[in-house]
């Protein structure tokens, strides 16, 4: 591709008409000698009038030219060279060519812009044989008292994708025919369209679907949330097929009314079609319909459904080449509808950094940039704008009313600032179009359209499921939902009700169905839960579902079936973040988010999320002062967390805090586990002595408690011990009898700390084979789980065996990842694993070098946490 022309240029489309007719008719290898050959003369006669190919699409090319003159006589002279051309079968290709002067911009080393787009749409109005120009390339031409050109006025047209209509002029010359049918614009079809007042963006799959589906049904009806671009959508599909259908496209807006009688008459005054003196206005109408093809576009029909219904019912049951196309809140329910749920604009994944030129590839940040530039000429984002824009268009959830709304505000606030204020999104979001109906000029007004249409029972449904943060299954919201109203027996068919009507969406994740709403829709149902003074009680009562779920995970998270409810904690984790968070502020109930965060601690301990855990935990603490066995275990676990974050002396004044309380209470259960976190924290800070004594007695208090699975991992520090003190053989004897009794009590990830540590034992007797066999075993187990800290070490100890069975570059690579792991979780490794991971590196960078080794520990540390575990339990690499 050549490097592309600045300033006012010409730019010539050209097209061949009919095209598949031609494929058809000749074969796709004729058909290729025909279009080469086609293309060859074009370039030879653009080339030596002054033209530069920009590019070619289809069956068509792109050129740019310095004058218009030399874009015409280009023209001219090819149309006259396809006309003499001997072509194969005898069968000439017909062209069709558009010209237009302007200046389109140029990004990434291509052409953008309007004035492309205007070309085109010239282009694609003609008929082969036609060269057309539009008003600026022609009065160029007239302008010039030495230009040689005839034109022919042809009249102002719509085109598609143009905002306003444009003048277009023939060029006339003695060889070349000129008398053509009437230009394909919109207005050579019927039909009574809007004129576009902004650009479309995007959509382009979309509307290729709806263009197929209307070609194989009688009625489509598009569905979704108000603002959600319903209407828009449809409009433009209807220009897409309007130059397709004999009869056109008709409009009919039915937003403003009230009453499902005036719907035949609506209709009937959109196609301009009034009751005859002997004939009902229904008689009249399908008369009137019965004979004709066209596209019938009923707008807003959700709060006239059963009126339209049955209007559509005998419209396609009478009118075989008449094609309804609906747009509404919920279907109709006619025979052959089908429904297709308008989806979001396309959107960046959360969380991502993407400069500026790849968010411009979603549909959605490109929409807000346009709008913006409308309002405010000459906004150019910054690429420091980039960040807000993609959290402003994922906060708005994709949908294009609200994100044209945000757009609006451009002129009076950064980009940033409308970020930070969408947490007030129904204030910041309002003053669309003064023309548009009430419910389309503000995001609130969309939403109360919506709501004001639900029974009182629908009503109070979408208010209570707006408490969930992230979806709910449907135990869940019978759970929570149901009462004051409302029987629990109701709610699936409310749900139902809800997502037929747009406002909640159904998600199906493997074997388990969740329902959530978009964010917007929960932010309104949140406000409206507050206006009918609900919201205090159901947020209650979605704490305690949740209070029971933690409750039962925690009793579960040591057993067999742990993978599975780490699982489920995790779809659940942003409605328990709900939950804590109404805990901290409910005042009158302590206790219950003191069990809360407890439930929780092994989530955030096997997840890694050590900050967090802590932080909720810690608050917990100070809201309940009672020192009683709630408290204590709670100060154990913050304990154990602070412990793994290596703030030893914080987790020191917790766990001695929790013992003392223990102690007072005589509980041998909580004084082992009290006695278990000081033995560790004294471990990591090196004493070994009083590791042992304290580890000792929590084994000798879990011993006396009688419960296998405390037993096991107290086994498991004092063999970390005697590891440390390079005593393999009770370390060996230590880690299996952890091993065994975390088997018997069903505890995965005891058992695979206990395999692991074995594995490490075998690595620091020189057996290299063992060692890697029984630390995959234990990455494996810690894979499911997601355990990181443990898959650290897997992965560290794993370095160390390929070092010890020289495979040094795959050593480095472990390296690499275990150091990128333990950066992002801030912990550090126990001291013997340490000491053996710093031998292993120093054993491999004497055998690579510095330079070898630095780049293939960076290889190491660029994979992410999946690809390390792959390359890990891979047996060669």
């Amino acid at each position: 591709m050549s490097r592309q022309p600045s300033g006012t240029i010409t730019l010539l489309f050209t097209d061949i008409e009919g095209s598949t007719d031609l494929v058809r008719r000749l074969g796709d290898s004729r058909y290729a000698r025909v279009l080469m050959e086609h293309r060859r003369l074009l370039r030879t006669i653009c080339r030596r009038e002054g033209g530069e190919e920009i590019g070619h699409q289809g069956d068509g090319l792109f050129v740019t030219f310095a004058r218009v003159e030399d874009a015409v006589r280009a023209a001219v002279a090819a149309q006259r060279a396809i006309l003499e051309h001997a072509w194969p079968d005898g069968i000439v290709p017909r062209v069709r060519m558009g010209i237009h002067t302007g200046e389109p911009a140029s990004e990434a080393g291509e052409l953008v812009g309007l004035d492309l787009h205007r070309a085109a749409r010239i282009c694609a109005a003609g008929h082969g044989g036609q060269i057309l120009l539009s008003a600026a390339a022609a009065t160029v031409i007239q302008e010039d008292p030495a230009a040689s050109i005839v034109l022919r006025g042809l009249g102002s047209h719509r085109l598609r994708d143009l905002p306003q209509p444009e003048r277009i002029f023939q060029t006339l010359h003695p060889d070349l025919p000129d008398n053509f049918p009437p230009l394909r614009s919109a207005d050579a079809a019927p039909n009574n369209l809007p004129a576009r007042q902004s650009s479309f963006v995007g959509r382009d799959r979309e509307l290729a679907e709806i263009e197929h589906l209307l070609s194989t049904t009688s009625t489509l009806t598009l569905t979704g949330i108000g603002g959600s671009g319903k209407t828009r959508l449809a409009i433009e599909t209807a220009r897409e097929l309007v130059e397709a259908l004999p009869d056109g496209a008709w409009l009919v807006e039915l937003g403003a009314l009230a009453d499902g009688g005036l719907v035949l008459n609506t209709v009937a005054s959109a196609l301009n079609v009034r009751a005859g003196p002997a004939s009902t206005l229904e008689e009249t109408l399908l008369e009137y319909l019965r004979p004709r093809t066209l596209l019938l576009i009923l707008d807003n029909c959700e709060h006239l459904a059963a009126a339209c219904a049955t209007f559509v019912s005998i419209i396609t049951r009478s009118c075989p080449a008449v094609r309804v196309l609906a747009t509404s809140r919920e279907a109709l329910n006619v025979p052959g509808e089908v429904v297709w749920p308008v989806p979001s604009l396309s959107l960046p994944a959360s969380g991502d950094g993407a400069p500026l030129d790849e968010l411009m590839e979603y549909e959605a940040p490109r929409l807000f940039i346009e709008r913006a530039a409308a309002v405010r000429p000459g906004f150019a984002p910054t690429s420091h704008d980039a960040q807000a824009i993609a959290a402003i268009c994922r906060r708005l959830d994709g949908i294009p009313l609200a994100i044209e709304l945000a757009a609006a505000r451009v002129p009076v606030l950064s980009v940033g600032q409308i970020a930070t204020r969408l947490d007030e999104r129904f204030r910041l979001l309002t003053g669309g179009s003064r023309t548009a109906a009430p419910r389309q000029r503000t995001l609130r007004g969309a939403l109360d359209w919506s709501y004001d249409l639900l029974s009182p029972k629908e009503r109070a449904l979408l208010r209570r499921v707006a408490v969930f943060a992230g979806g709910s299954t449907l135990e869940g919201c019978e759970a929570i939902c149901a009462g004051k109203g409302i029987d629990s027996s109701d709610v699936l068919d409310l749900l139902t009700q809800l997502i037929a009507k747009s406002l909640v969406v159904m998600e199906t994740h493997g074997e388990q169905v969740r329902y959530r709403m978009l964010e917007t829709v929960r932010e309104y149902g949140a406000e409206r839960l507050v206006e009918a003074n609900e919201s205090a009680s159901i947020r209650s009562r979605h704490r305690d579902w949740y209070l029971m779920l933690a409750e039962q995970a925690e009793a579960q998270l040591g057993g067999a079936e742990q993978v599975a409810w780490l699982r489920r904690l995790q779809s659940e984790y942003d409605n328990l973040r709900a939950a804590l968070e109404w805990s901290r502020s409910d005042e009158g109930t302590a206790g219950a988010g003191m069990r809360l965060a407890l439930g929780l601690w092994q989530f955030w301990y096997v997840r890694g999320d050590f900050s967090e855990g802590r932080m909720w935990l810690e608050t917990m603490l100070r809201r309940h002062l009672v020192p009683d066995a709630l408290r204590a275990k709670v100060l154990g676990q913050a304990g154990f967390l602070a412990w793994r974050q290596g703030d030893y002396a914080g987790a020191a004044d917790l766990g001695t805090e929790g013992l003392a309380i223990f102690r007072g209470l005589d509980d041998a259960a909580g004084m082992g586990g009290a006695l278990y976190l000081l033995g560790n924290v004294a471990f990591y800070q090196g004493d070994l002595a009083r590791a042992k004594t304290l580890l000792l007695e929590s084994l000798a208090r879990r011993r006396a408690a009688g419960d296998k699975r405390p037993i096991a991992i107290s086994l498991n520090s004092l063999g970390e011990v005697a590891r440390a003190e390079g005593d393999y053989r009770t370390a060996r004897a230590a880690y299996e009898e952890s091993l065994a009794l975390a088997r018997e009590a069903g505890d995965q990830r005891g058992a695979a700390t206990a395999t692991g540590n074995l594995g490490y034992v075998a690595l620091q007797e020189g057996d290299a084979e063992r060692a890697a066999r029984l630390l995959r075993e234990g990455l494996a187990s810690a894979k499911q789980l997601v355990h990181k800290l443990g898959i650290a070490g897997y992965l560290a100890g794993l370095a160390g065996a390929a070092g010890l069975a020289r495979e040094h570059p795959r050593a480095a690579r472990l390296i690499g990842a275990t150091r990128t792991l333990l950066r992002a979780l801030g912990a550090s490794l126990t001291t013997p694993d340490r000491s053996q991971y710093e031998s292993t590196l120093e054993a491999t960078r004497a055998a690579l070098g510095d330079e070898m080794i630095s780049q293939l520990i960076e290889e190491g540390a660029a994979m992410t946490l999946e690809q390390a575990v792959d390359y890990a339990l891979a047996r060669n690499g």
